[in-house]
C-alpha cells in the first residue's frame, strides 16, 4: 500500500490566540473509514509536519501496522457505527496500548466500542452544528480557552464509560449532556467526537498539535524505558 504523504504547507491561520508549532516530523497511519473528511485530516497533519500513511479500513491487516510502526495513528470519522468500521476496532484495542491513537468522531465512538462503553443513537443526530464545549484544559485541550466552539456531525454517541476509559470533555445538547472526548486511563489513546479539522472548530490545529506532543512525550519515554 503506497502512503499519502501531502506536501507541507505552513499551518493555516486560526482564530483566536493559539500558538502551533510547526515541527512534528511523525510518522502517522490514518486509517480511512471511507469518509469525505479523512483527507481533510491528512492535510492539516501534513501542515504539522507529519508524514501521513492512508490506508482503508478493510485494506490491511495488525500485522501490516506492526511492520509500518507508526509514531501514531489516527482513526478517521466514517458514516458506518464502529462494528462496521472494518478493523478500526481492532487496532485501538489490540494497538492502542503500543501506539499513541486518536480517534475522530467515529474513531471517538471505535474507542468506547474497544473497551466496553455504550455506543447509541443519540437523542438529537447533529450535522454541522457549532456547540460550545467545556473541558478539563490538559492532554488535548491543553492552552485552549474553557470553553471552544467545535463542529459536529454525528448520530451515535458514547454513554457508560468503563473504569478504563476517562471523560474530558462536554457540551449539554437540550436533550442531555453529550460526551465530547475522553481518554483511557492507561494508555496513549484519546478520542473526540467533534471534528478538529473542520475551519469552523476553533483551536481544531492547536488540539491536533497537543495529540502530537503527546506522542512525541510517550516517544521519548518508551525509548528511556527500552
Amino acid at each position: 500500500m503506497r502512503p499519502e504523504s501531502p506536501s507541507l504547507t505552513p499551518p493555516r491561520p486560526l482564530p483566536g490566540d493559539f500558538t502551533v508549532t510547526f515541527n512534528f516530523p511523525l510518522s502517522v497511519l490514518l486509517i480511512d473509514n471511507y469518509d469525505s473528511f479523512t483527507y481533510n485530516l491528512v492535510q492539516s497533519l501534513g501542515e504539522l509536519g507529519c508524514e501521513v500513511t492512508v490506508w482503508r479500513n478493510d485494506a490491511f491487516t495488525l500485522d501490516d501496522v506492526w511492520a509500518l510502526n507508526p509514531d501514531a495513528i489516527v482513526v478517521s470519522p466514517g458514516p458506518c457505527t464502529p462494528r462496521e468500521a472494518g478493523q478500526s476496532v481492532a487496532v485501538i484495542r489490540e494497538l492502542g496500548p503500543q501506539f499513541p491513537t486518536l480517534g475522530v468522531c467515529l474513531g471517538h465512538q471505535s474507542i468506547g466500542e474497544a473497551f466496553g462503553a455504550r455506543v447509541e443513537r443519540a437523542r438529537r443526530p447533529v450535522h454541522g452544528k457549532t456547540s460550545p464545549v467545556r473541558h478539563e484544559g490538559t492532554g488535548l485541550f491543553a492552552g485552549l480557552p474553557e470553553e471552544v466552539p467545535v463542529t459536529r456531525y454525528h448520530s451515535l454517541v458514547v454513554r457508560d464509560l468503563p473504569p478504563e476509559l476517562v471523560p474530558v470533555a462536554w457540551t449539554t445538547d437540550p436533550e442531555e449532556e453529550v460526551l465530547m472526548a475522553l481518554r483511557h486511563r492507561d494508555y496513549p489513546v484519546y478520542g473526540v467526537q467533534f471534528h478538529p479539522e473542520s475551519v469552523a472548530t476553533e483551536g481544531g490545529m492547536a488540539l491536533l498539535a497537543n495529540f502530537l506532543t503527546l506522542v512525541r512525550e510517550y516517544r521519548a519515554g518508551a525509548e528511556v524505558n527500552a
